[in-house]
């Protein structure tokens, strides 16, 4: 991808000027008398990789929701390439190119893998004045999608006639079809074998590359998110309790304690 220039509608951003794609500010969740999370605060500078970790309950994916819409905050705010986000729609989210991945992927069952790819593209393409490409573009632009996540000989393929790992494959390319600007990932790598995990891995990397992502990462399998991950930020029981370089991080002793154990 040459140059790093976003279009949001009529909006032009340069991500190179900007200290910081997404900015979380303070950000409070509370489910009745539980604390989600509790004054959080970090920022997503532009195509870093930021891994975040921490034990089940930590409200990592509470976060997640909160960034993308699909939860509110009850107190903060969230800041996308300056604007204000805070509690938009995730559909309006979308379009601005903040885009995410869920822990039980979820597409189309009674579609094929390419309608699936189909569905993002043509919601990303829709303009003011209709389509802005014809469908034989669109087609090719899906199958050259799915030939990048690996599931191009799957494209005639009923979405619930595939496994797991190629559902999350599914996961992936359906996302990438709306033109991200951010992608978050919310454990990508869960249920795969070692292989797998590697092969996912250079899958990532290569789409970080070639397209100049952003990415927020959600990852339980230390491996990956370890040698992925250019800077980490460990969740525990809806605070912050440590942000830093993975090496740093790993010799936290609060990490340690509250998550990566001794061992």
């Amino acid at each position: 991808m040459t140059g790093s220039i976003v279009a949001l509608r009529d909006l032009k951003v340069d991500l190179d000027s900007l200290d910081s794609v997404i900015a979380v500010r303070d950000v409070h969740k509370y489910f009745g008398g539980l604390k989600a999370l509790r004054g959080v605060s970090f920022e997503v500078r532009p195509k870093e990789v930021l891994g975040v970790i921490g034990p089940n309950g930590a409200g990592k994916t509470t976060l997640f929701n909160v960034i993308t819409g699909f939860l509110k905050p009850d107190r903060g705010r969230v800041i996308y390439l300056g604007l204000d986000i805070t509690g938009k729609r995730p559909h309006y989210l979308s379009r601005l190119g903040v885009a995410r991945t869920f822990q039980i992927a979820k597409p189309f069952e009674g579609m094929t893998t390419l309608e699936n790819v189909l569905i993002g593209l043509l919601f990303a393409k829709r303009g003011g004045n209709g389509f802005r490409s014809s469908m034989d573009d669109l087609r090719r632009e899906a199958l050259s999608i799915l030939e990048t996540v690996g599931l191009d000989h799957k494209r005639d393929s009923l979405a619930h006639h595939l496994t797991v790992v190629e559902r999350k494959r599914l996961e992936l390319a359906r996302v990438l079809a709306i033109e991200p600007t951010i992608l978050l990932l919310d454990e990508v790598m869960a249920g795969l074998s070692s292989q797998e995990v590697e092969w996912e891995v250079d899958l990532l990397r290569r789409i970080k590359r070639e397209k100049d992502l952003t990415v927020v990462m959600i990852e339980h399998v230390m491996k990956a998110i370890m040698s992925f991950s250019e800077r980490l930020i460990v969740l525990h029981h809806g605070e912050k309790i440590a942000e830093g370089r993975p090496e740093e991080v790993a010799r936290d002793p609060k990490v340690i304690e509250a998550y990566l154990g001794e061992g």
